[in-house]
């Protein structure tokens, strides 16, 4: 019997790699049945390793239907309000109805594999196509602020790109993170894909984090998270990913509805207590608008601190030694942080506005917490450097109400944002309420932008010569 060399290979090679991870297993490195979650972080790029040699062969449409698992298990009603609920139990930051909504838009609006579009050239020297191929494995930061939908997005991402992924999650979210890789191995397992396309450890941690990003087998990190973790991410020497901090302004002058800026300011603003890092963070206002502004704000769910002191007061709960923002603060309810100021509020009230200069700690840190501190310009073209200030260069995020063409024109090209969301809250820059797709890996520092399963792969070119050229 004849059998082609090249298959044998294979066939050997697959062998060997069931035999290692069975030595794995048997060493006490990973629990049986473990739907991905290890004991070590050296048994999970094992398995991730193994796993995406066998997805490399599946052909597009398993790989869609992958895909298509993943946003059925998180779809599902009864796993839906599960993931948020535990999400804000397990992190103490958020909300739950904003997890619900932010867990569907990522099972929903995340690209599958038709975000991997083939290139064709012929011509008289024959055909060249140019196509998106997967790196091979992935290993990848997830933040507290948004632990689920990262995994989501990028699961979604990164599988119909044809890796598979090593997630090394947030050590404060680590329930809710290995809940889900478990929920989703399990369904994939049982529609016959390739067990452990998603990877975890048992215990995140930093020594773990570490392990993976310098793993050999790990051909690509992708970190969503704080600058440290960007920073850590690229000095490895291998391709990095890395979606960064945000602090977005959001700019309003004279021409607009002032009723709906001012609704749409707070409702972006206190979308899941400001955890997305698109979400407005300060706002700069045309002088002699601004109080009609102030005014609808507060009609419709903010509460303004006017006494100099109280503002100083609440700098003092909120921000620790360094200038920063104390963690037990971040993604807390408006009605949360007044309390412990001293103030009782309804449960309507959902922001917390105040006026201040524009070199004032609330306008230059980005707190993540519904505290957004209102700067005043003498007009819209002050108000636009003020907020090129404030933004610092992330090239994240702003926002901008205006119905002056010239004016939004001017904004998008200063500050050279990855999104730039015009009369309308922040969040439908990713989807909700905008058009488009979403994500919750935004790769400002690395140029990469919202991410898609194309992110996460290489170009390559296939050529054949004096061929195939029809024309």
């Amino acid at each position: 019997m004849n059998m082609d060399i090249n298959l044998i290979e294979k066939l050997v090679r697959d062998v060997v790699e069931e035999i290692n991870l069975d030595k794995v297993v048997k060493e006490g490195q990973l629990t049986k049945a473990c739907f991905g979650v290890f004991e070590t972080m050296d048994a999970a790029v094992e398995a991730s390793y193994t796993a995406q040699k066998k997805l490399l062969a599946s052909p597009m449409k398993k790989r869609e239907a992958y895909v298509q698992v993943i946003r059925d298990v998180v779809l599902k009603k009864e796993n839906l309000e599960m993931l948020s609920k535990l999400t804000v139990e397990e992190t103490g930051m958020g909300n739950y109805e904003h997890k619900v909504i932010k867990n569907r838009l990522a099972a929903e609006k995340t690209p599958g594999t038709e975000d991997l579009t083939t290139h064709a050239l012929t011509g008289d020297d024959g055909l060249t196509l140019e196509e998106y191929c997967p790196f091979g494995v992935v290993g990848a930061v997830t933040p507290t602020t948004n632990p689920t939908e990262t995994i989501i997005s990028n699961g979604i991402s990164m599988i119909a790109g044809g890796n598979t992924v090593v997630f090394s999650p947030h050590p404060r979210a680590k329930k809710v993170s290995i809940k889900l890789i478990q929920m989703i191995n399990k369904a994939l397992e049982e529609v016959g894909a390739p067990k452990n396309l998603i990877t975890t450890v048992r215990e995140p941690s930093i020594e773990n984090t570490n392990i993976m990003m310098n793993h050999p087998k790990i051909n690509v990190l992708v970190a969503t998270g704080g600058p440290g973790i960007v920073k850590m991410v690229m000095s490895t020497g291998k391709k990095a990913i890395g979606a960064g901090a945000g602090n977005p302004p959001v700019v309003v002058d004279e021409t607009v509805d002032m009723e709906k800026a001012a609704i749409d300011i707070v409702k972006g603003c206190s979308f899941d207590n400001n955890l997305p890092c698109i979400a407005e963070k300060e706002v700069i206002a045309v002088d002699h608008i601004a109080d009609y502004l102030i005014h609808y704000m507060k009609e419709n769910g903010a509460y303004e601190l006017n006494d100099p002191s109280d503002i100083q007061k609440l700098m003092a709960l909120v921000m620790n030694d360094k200038g920063g923002p104390k963690t037990n603060f971040v993604g807390k309810s408006a009605v949360h942080i007044l309390k412990e100021l001293g103030i009782t509020v309804g449960s309507d009230i959902k922001v917390i506005i105040m006026e201040t200069e524009k070199d004032h700690p609330f306008v230059i840190e980005e707190l993540m917490m519904p505290i957004l501190p209102i700067v005043r310009a003498k007009d819209v073209d002050e108000a636009i450097d003020i907020a090129y200030e404030a933004e610092k260069g992330n090239r994240h995020t702003a926002m901008m109400h205006s119905k002056n063409v010239d004016k939004l024109t001017k904004m998008a090209k200063l500050l050279q944002t990855t999104i730039f969301v015009k009369n309308a809250p922040s969040y439908a820059g990713i989807g909700v309420g905008g058009e488009g797709c979403t994500t919750f890996t935004i790769a400002g520092p690395t140029g990469e932008g919202l991410t898609t399963a194309k992110s996460f792969c290489r170009k390559r070119r296939c050529v054949m010569t004096e061929a195939l050229h029809i024309r």
